[in-house]
Formats: structure tokens, C-alpha cells, sequence
């Protein structure tokens, strides 16, 4: 071995020796050695089909034959366990590389500049918002919070908490509030639009320049592992770039111990700090996935943003009437799946046979739903004449119908069916 080695480095090279080698370990492979003297020195390499369809050796084409290279003196085989798959002499000439290399990205890859990429596309479009904190004609100090600008025609999407007093619910100083865009020009802006219960509002500035705006992509396809993209001003630090991944794509309200009306939000471990508020939250295609809110204090990698898709609706509600229109019925409700379903027959026998719907654990008293006849214990299988098995059906098929009657079907103990009829009514702003 020793002799076959010295001979091998002799006419290869010691730096190329290793590298078969290594190739041999690394994909769990057999290296296999002909130490004949009467003979050339030859190695034979058996690798597996990844390795082989992946791997490139020393300009030549991926390993996916038996062909017989010479490197040198020395030949070397690769011998094959597998078919290996066609491959497009085309596409086997063209080696993978990263995005901003000038070549051709390999699929899946996270190229060095897929994060610079897409803050680039938002960037320019991304505002650092200050408003004077007015409480009861006294000035209180000023807020900062970070905006992006979303039509040509001056719209800004931001938070509510940082141009609006939740406290006494009304506009800071008049609804103005100081608007300073990435390349440094300034424009005294109004808020026009504000919905405390989902934390959104609406500024204006009006401009003679053209104006950077930023697209609205989608979140409801959105992974837990997805890469995103925080983008603001924290701490009134402008152009401030943090990245890192969806952490849970339906964090309830109810989860972090925030009282009233279901809200869902993004969780993500971006990092975000006062002044991030407002900011957005960026796929890495450059779409506003999100819009950054709030953190949790005291713990790091715990940022949670409200998905564009609500987002969207709260716009064209603020385009029809001013304001976001909310239903109420009064109901507590669950989804239900196969495992919580064997649990609650585990328990009760008499529980419904459903393979799916909503559970209603509770009815509020006086309600819309007390009055049509709910029952704690309901099971939801059909609303407004549609199959539904998850809450958030129910809150899209009623979305702002007020006063209109909706057809229920439930289920109930012993597999009784019922059906009911339920009137929403306008839910208080302040629940």
C-alpha cells in the first residue's frame, strides 16, 4: 500500500492522491487498489448515485458513467451500481453556482446574494414614520415606528400603535406625523385609516417625484421554515436589515395570553425592536408577506408579524367604508381534528360521529348565537349552506355581512343534527 501510494503521489500529485481518497470516504464509497508491478498503478472508485449525479472532479463532467479518465499516468474507474439517470449534455456542462456569481443558480440553493436580492427590491420603499404623542392637548413625547409605501399615489401601510393613541383613540396631532424616506427626502404625512384591534393604519404623503413602492405578495402558503426578511427602523436606526425564518404560520392570539377577538399573526425569529413596528415582513422574492408588530420582551427570536392576507381585507374595508367591519356571534370555537375527536369520545360517548367541524365549548350569553339556539357542545359541519372544518371558513364566509341571517348546521349528542339560523351583529371595536 505504502509503495502503491508513493507511486500513485509520484505521478498524480500528493494534493490529487487525497482527493480520491476523500471522494471515497465522504460518499461512503470503495476504493479499490492494483498494486501489480508488472502493471500501471490503477485505482477503481464505486461511489454512490448522488455523489455521482452531484459531483464534479477536476473540470471534468459529473461522475455518471464508467468512462476511463487519465489524470497523468494514472487511470482512474468509476465503477457503477446503478443505472445513473440521462443527463442534457447542456445542462452537465453548466456547473451550479450561487445567485450573483453571473451564472446560473442551482435549485435550492441559498445563494450569497438571495437575501441582499429581495431587502434591495423593498428597500427604497421602506419609511421611518415619527409622530408627536399628544394626550389631551399636552404633548407627551413623540413615537417612531417604520412604514412601506404600497401604491405610487403616496399610501403607506403601517402600525396603529405607533401614529395613533390607543389609549383615548384618537389621532396624534391631528394625524400627522413625520415621514423620512430611505434616500433621505421628508414629507409631513396624514393618517387617513386606523384599526386598533388588528394594530393596521393608513398614511398619506403627497409627492411631485416619483415614489418607490413595495409589492404585496401572499402568506397563506407560507411553512414554518420559510426564510423572511425583517425590514425598518429600529431605535430609529434607518435601512436596518434582519433575516431568519417563519417560526409558526398561525400563532393564535389566544396563545399569548391577548384577550378579546381571534387574531392570528407570523411568528418569526427575525430580529425586531422598537421602531420595527410597522416595518415589513419580506419573502425572498421581495413581496410584504407580513407586517411587523410586536415582540416578546423578554425572550430573543420571538417576533410576530400580521399576515399580509388579513392585511389585504383591512385595506378594502378601509376603501369601502372608512373602517373595518367585524361580525359577532358570541361563540368560543375550536378546530377539530382525528386526535382531539378520539379524545372528546374518550371522554363523552354520546360526542358526535364527525370525522370533522368546529366545536363550540362555549356561547356567550345575550349573544346573536345564544339567541339562535347554540349549545355548548355544538359541532359546526356546514355554514351559510358550505361543508367547513375550520374556524377560519366561518370568518371568511361571513366577512362584513351584518344583520343578514346565516343557515347553521350542527351536530349534536347522539348524533342529533340541528339546524339553526344566527343574525351577526357589528362586533365593539373595543372587545
Amino acid at each position: 500500500m505504502d509503495n502503491f501510494l508513493r507511486k500513485a503521489s509520484s505521478t498524480l500529485g500528493r494534493k490529487s492522491i487525497l482527493r480520491i481518497i476523500a471522494i471515497g470516504a465522504a460518499s461512503s464509497g470503495l476504493l479499490y487498489l492494483n498494486n501489480n508491478p508488472n502493471s500501471k498503478a490503477t485505482m477503481k472508485l464505486s461511489t454512490t448515485a448522488p455523489l455521482r449525479e452531484h459531483l464534479s472532479f477536476q473540470g471534468h463532467p459529473s461522475f455518471v458513467s464508467s468512462h476511463h479518465w487519465e489524470f497523468g499516468n494514472f487511470p482512474l474507474f468509476l465503477l457503477r451500481a446503478d443505472p445513473a439517470p440521462a443527463i442534457d449534455n447542456n445542462i452537465a456542462n453548466e456547473a451550479p453556482v450561487a445567485v450573483g456569481d453571473g451564472g446560473k443558480p442551482c435549485c435550492g440553493c441559498l445563494g450569497k446574494d438571495l437575501i441582499a436580492n429581495a431587502a434591495a427590491k423593498v428597500a427604497p420603499a421602506v419609511v421611518n414614520l415619527s409622530a408627536q404623542r399628544d394626550f389631551y392637548g399636552f404633548a407627551t413625547g413623540r413615537s417612531t415606528c417604520s412604514g412601506t409605501i404600497i401604491d405610487a399615489d403616496g399610501t403607506i401601510l403601517t402600525c396603529a400603535h405607533g401614529v395613533v393613541d390607543s389609549q383615548v383613540r384618537q389621532l396624534t396631532t391631528n394625524g400627522r406625523v413625520d415621514v423620512t424616506l430611505q434616500d433621505g427626502r421628508t414629507f409631513e404625512g396624514t393618517v387617513v385609516n386606523a384599526d386598533f384591534h388588528s394594530d393596521i393604519a393608513i398614511v398619506k404623503i403627497k409627492s411631485k417625484t416619483p415614489l418607490p413602492t413595495a409589492k404585496l405578495g401572499s402568506s397563506s402558503k407560507l411553512r414554518p421554515g420559510d426564510w423572511v426578511i425583517a425590514m425598518g427602523c429600529p431605535l430609529s436606526l434607518q435601512n436596518t436589515v434582519t433575516a431568519g425564518i417563519v417560526s409558526c404560520v398561525d400563532r393564535k392570539s389566544s396563545d399569548l395570553g391577548l384577550g378579546g377577538m381571534r387574531r392570528e399573526y407570523l411568528q418569526t425569529d427575525c430580529a425586531i425592536n422598537a421602531g420595527n413596528s410597522g416595518g415589513p415582513l419580506v419573502n425572498i422574492d421581495g413581496e410584504i408577506i407580513g407586517v411587523n408588530i410586536m415582540k416578546v420582551a423578554a425572550a430573543d427570536g420571538l417576533s410576530f408579524s400580521i399576515p399580509i392576507d388579513s392585511v389585504s381585507k383591512i385595506i378594502e374595508h378601509f376603501k369601502k367604508r372608512g373602517r373595518v367591519i367585524r361580525p359577532w356571534l358570541g361563540l368560543k370555537m375550536l378546530d377539530l381534528n382525528e386526535l382531539i375527536i378520539a379524545q372528546l369520545k374518550e371522554r363523552d360517548a354520546k360526542f358526535p360521529d364527525v370525522e370533522k367541524g368546529i366545536l363550540v365549548p362555549m356561547v356567550t350569553p345575550g349573544s346573536p348565537a345564544d339567541r339562535a339556539g347554540f349549545r355548548p357542545g355544538d359541532v359546526v359541519i356546514e355554514f351559510d349552506g358550505k361543508p367547513v372544518e375550520r374556524i377560519k371558513e366561518i370568518i371568511d364566509i361571513m366577512d362584513d355581512r351584518i344583520g343578514k341571517a346565516l343557515d347553521v348546521v350542527v351536530k349534536r349528542a347522539d348524533n342529533e343534527v340541528v339546524k339553526l339560523s344566527v343574525i351577526p351583529e357589528e362586533a365593539n371595536p373595543d372587545m
